[in-house]
């Protein structure tokens, strides 16, 4: 997606089982990586209260806009402030959260939709190939298919935006090379311990940190290794017969 132009990265999610805090905050880092200004939208708002889902994903990234809605209903109207001319509208979530019906609301499109499974709530593919669609205010939609897993890569600046409170804590620790575990003086053990922090949260930085880390060297080394084959397949091209 070109950054000429504005946009935001709209993550819909259930209000039902299937909301995952953890899912959710790797799809808010790969937005912050690329500089998108990421929007949750809680689908199925009819179905449950959504009040205790809001408050959750408001939870993972300050200021962040949360939208419960019904997708199937007038409530699509509060994604009208970023669906104007000059933004582009990106779509990524899970099969089954109801990502194609909300885009058929926005656009007035009419996309394939299908039903979830009964026994565990979670939907099958069915939008098998990336759309873009214009919408009535001027900006334009591409709605995706559903993401089945996530593996970060290169997205250590994202990683940062997101948890900007746990590395500003951070650098209050007692000790430069503080692990926020069972050290004197960490900060962030404090913040935990006083309410102020989920400890959830410090799991989870943790975790995708190690995660972009491994698998970013993973990268570098995949393409060395391809440049490496490719200088001498290079190289066996020049010498004389």
């Amino acid at each position: 997606m070109a950054r000429a132009s504005p946009a935001c990265w709209p993550a819909p999610a259930c209000c039902n089982a299937d909301f995952n805090e953890a899912r959710l905050e790797r799809y808010l880092v790969l937005a912050h990586a690329a500089g998108i200004t990421p929007v949750v939208v809680l689908t199925k708002a009819d179905q449950a209260d959504p009040a205790p889902y809001v408050a959750a994903a408001q939870g993972l990234s300050q200021g962040m806009a949360v939208v419960a809605l019904n997708a199937k209903s007038g409530d699509v109207a509060a994604l009208a402030p970023w669906c104007r001319a000059g933004q582009t509208v990106v779509l990524l979530g899970s099969s089954g959260v109801g990502k194609s019906t909300l885009a058929n609301s926005l656009s007035g499109g009419t996309l394939a939709t299908g039903a979830v499974r009964e026994d565990d709530a979670k939907g099958r593919h069915t939008t098998t190939a990336r759309y873009l669609l214009p919408l009535p205010q001027g900006g334009w939609l591409i709605d995706t298919p559903g993401v089945r897993e996530l593996q970060l890569t290169d997205v250590a600046d994202g990683i940062d935006v997101l948890f900007a409170d746990l590395i500003d804590l951070a650098a209050d620790c007692r000790f430069r090379d503080c692990k926020h575990s069972v050290e004197p003086g960490c900060a962030v053990q404090a913040a935990i311990k006083a309410g102020r922090v989920d400890a959830r949260r410090l799991d989870s930085w943790r975790k995708l940190t190690s995660e972009e880390v491994t698998n970013s060297q993973a990268m570098v080394a995949a393409k060395t290794r391809a440049a490496g084959k490719f200088t001498k397949k290079s190289a066996a091209k020049r010498r004389p017969n």
